[in-house]
């Protein structure tokens, strides 16, 4: 078998937002790419791209030498690593398993010691960079697991990513990830706030956005997701209940190391408030949303 080449036969596993375009990326690649998914229409968006299809986790595991997943939640990548015509029923020498999700590292762990078992290799790699570095293949890469598995598959992760971190020992990536989304989340928090302040002073909040981009409040936040916010523009390129689907990992990994979040807490509760509206499925520069409520203002010229 090849050393990360695009010889190497690619399975992959979750064509949501992040997944579709990132399997297209590897198939612009060169990498020989076999499918699967819950749900047809990102299957056929595949194999119209010029993928393979397979029945089932465990079929796309027997028919590669790297399978790929990026799923929902810590369930669901158990579920398709360890269940039913799961990957590890497909296992075979050599097979490396790359998680890109976003779940807990307790998981990553136990699916990684029920792989030592069959001889599966598991990274934990999950992402950074949202729809539009996944569509560019700029993605931020985060991983975890033995360093000689990553090396291997250095290669394809370059076809999706522009950076890529080696982050330590099975579960690191996950744990940085978690870093990730706090400080994505609490600058996601600044911005709004500084826009419905801008607001309720009597200053345009667009140009405020402009002068403070430039300085030393500059964040990714204020560069993608105002502009949006501006526009009235919600659509998800993150989706709230994701948002918070890390965020609740993320104060579960601090609780278990006795470590206090407050800014982290304060922010999964707005995200709380949004979903009590109805609003998960919204992109996470809703958050606005709950702080305009509060300040009885609103920043957004769209519906």
């Amino acid at each position: 078998m090849s050393e990360g080449t695009e010889r190497d036969r690619i399975g992959f596993i979750g064509l949501g937002i992040m997944g579709r375009p990132m399997a297209k990326n590897l198939l612009k690649a060169g990498y020989p790419l076999v499918v699967w998914n819950r749900s047809r229409p990102g299957i056929e968006a595949l194999v119209e791209a010029g993928a393979a299809e397979a029945g089932s986790p465990r079929a796309v595991a027997q028919r590669s030498d790297v399978v790929i997943t990026i799923l929902g939640d810590s369930a669901d990548t158990e579920q398709v690593a360890l269940g039913e015509r799961g990957i590890i029923e497909g296992a075979h020498e050599g097979l490396v398993h790359i998680d890109m999700s976003t779940i807990s590292p307790a998981v990553t762990r136990a699916i990684a010691a029920r792989y030592v078992e069959a001889g599966v290799e598991l990274l934990d790699a999950p992402v950074s960079g949202g729809e539009q570095g996944a569509i560019e293949g700029t993605l931020v890469i985060m991983a975890g697991g033995k360093r000689e598995a990553f090396e291997r598959c250095r290669p394809l992760l370059e076809a999706l990513g522009r950076t890529l971190v080696y982050c330590g020992p099975t579960g690191a990536g996950q744990i940085v990830k978690l870093c990730n989304q706090v400080v994505v989340a609490l600058n996601n928090l600044a911005m709004g706030e500084a826009l419905v302040l801008a607001a309720k002073a009597g200053v345009d909040p667009a140009t405020m956005v402009e002068a403070v981009r430039s300085g030393a409040g500059a964040s990714w936040a204020l560069h993608n997701l105002a502009p949006r916010i501006l526009s009235g523009d919600f659509r998800p390129g993150f989706k709230v209940a994701h948002q918070q689907k890390d965020l609740r990992l993320a104060l579960e990994l601090a609780n278990q190391r006795s470590t206090p979040l407050p800014g982290t807490a304060l922010v999964h509760q707005l995200f709380a408030a949004l979903e009590a509206e109805g609003l998960g499925e919204e992109g996470t520069q809703a958050l606005v949303k709950a702080l305009e409520k509060l300040a009885n203002t609103s920043v957004s010229d769209g519906p």
